[in-house]
């Protein structure tokens, strides 16, 4: 999908990108979107521990039942 892309697509880009937000608001919109993205991994992750003990948890339960 982004292979498609060049340098000027690009550029273009982070130019409307810096004309939206501006070069004060660009260091907040960043952190904001890593910390969207570490709370989204970490959710997945959550989710993947909790799935793999439900899972355990019926195995457990039918050995012994």
């Amino acid at each position: 999908m982004f292979q498609n892309f060049g340098i000027w697509q690009i550029a273009l880009i982070l130019v409307i990108v810096l004309l939206l937000f501006g070069v004060g608001k660009l260091p907040s919109v960043g952190k904001g979107m890593g910390q969207a993205i570490n709370e989204f991994k970490s959710a997945i992750d959550n989710k993947d521990k909790k799935s793999d003990s439900d899972s355990g948890d019926e195995a457990d339960e039918a050995k012994t039942g």
